[in-house]
């Protein structure tokens, strides 16, 4: 395979997956503007530019790097509320103070974007757009499952064989990421998709170990130690790491050079069945939807407030992923041989 184009089956398969995305998740249709934005700096933008051309052949499509930030701005000024906008990116667009995202979201814009494509060449963009596919029984059907059963749960353990780590006082509401916007305020987000997440409810009822196979590094990659660790947990902060690596020590070092301690926050039920503990991509945003589950180091997480941290000064999260034999939420096991069991 070059590493300039992908075949042409790859964009026959990307434009599938892409035309169930905008006609059963994003509802979108020709009484409706569309306008995508892309680059053409790796083989995974291109593709992806093509296969929407495809399904969006009355779209305007603007190439980032050909036009100053102000045509850019001017295009998105041009749309009405519910039309469409697609970013495709070989890095992530930068309109000097302009967040894009959010700015298109205030805008009541629905949003397609595919950050850091540059990261996965080759057979890593196959899996990519493999990751694309919309099954909405699947993921719409064991999403809402899961968030029952997160929402009614006292407690929950998480396996990893041979360490466990405790839940004791219940979670947050859980939220979903399953292409299903008809309750949301925005419509849209980063792709592909495919997750669950709360917190506990309170942050310091999380104890006892568990083991990690991936992290997120310091430059957002993902990292697969040779062996591996052991997170130790106690009142929901990391104490101890056991067969840690010098990268992952990098990790934690910064976290508490700057945060004083390590907070366990995040826990992700990752939904998307293309990515599994030995079918990885490097670029952690992409992979955190992988079948299983992922934890956040660190105080940030936006999605809820809690009294011990002050969002100000809550500056990481850091994904890592656990060895997942089971999770078990109440008295019901919800995943166990590599699946969810709702």
């Amino acid at each position: 395979m070059s590493s300039s184009t992908l075949p042409d089956s790859a964009i026959n398969t990307a434009e599938k997956h892409l035309r169930d995305i905008l006609t059963i998740a994003f509802e979108h249709d020709s009484t409706h503007a569309a306008l995508v934005v892309w680059d053409g700096q790796c083989a995974l933008s291109l593709a992806l530019a093509t296969a929407y051309r495809r399904c969006l052949p009355n779209a305007m499509f603007i190439d980032f790097d050909s036009v100053a930030p102000e045509t850019i701005r001017a295009a998105f000024e041009q749309l009405a509320p519910s039309d469409l906008v697609v970013l495709i990116q070989t890095t992530s667009f930068r309109l000097d103070a302009f967040r894009l995202r959010v700015e298109l979201f205030k805008r009541s814009l629905k949003v397609i974007e595919h950050p850091h494509l540059g990261r996965m060449p080759n057979e890593q963009a196959l899996l990519y757009i493999d990751a694309l596919a919309y099954n909405p029984a699947y993921v719409r059907g064991v999403g809402n499952a899961l968030k029952a059963h997160i929402d009614s749960a006292a407690t929950g353990v998480l396996d990893s064989g041979g360490e466990q780590l405790i839940f004791s006082d219940g979670f947050e509401s859980a939220k979903l990421n399953i292409g299903d916007y008809r309750e949301m305020k925005n419509v849209g987000g980063q792709f592909p998709i495919g997750e669950v997440f709360t917190e506990s409810l309170d942050l310091e009822a999380v104890n006892g170990r568990v083991r990690i196979f991936v992290f997120g590094d310091t430059s957002f990659a993902v990292n697969k130690p040779a062996h591996p660790i052991t997170l130790v947990i106690s009142k929901g902060r990391v104490i101890e790491a056991i067969n840690s690596t010098p990268e992952f020590d990098k990790v934690l070092a910064e976290i508490r050079a700057d945060e004083g301690e390590i907070w366990v926050r995040e826990l992700g039920f990752g939904l998307n069945r293309t990515f599994t503990r030995d079918i990885l991509v490097n670029d952690i945003g992409t992979y955190e939807r992988m079948c299983g589950i992922h934890l956040s180091l660190g105080a940030k997480h936006g999605s809820y407030t809690k009294p011990q941290i002050r969002r100000a000064e809550a500056k990481y999260h850091v994904d890592v992923f656990a060895i997942t034999e089971s999770v078990t939420l109440g008295n019901t096991v919800v995943y166990r041989d590599q699946a969810w069991q709702v």
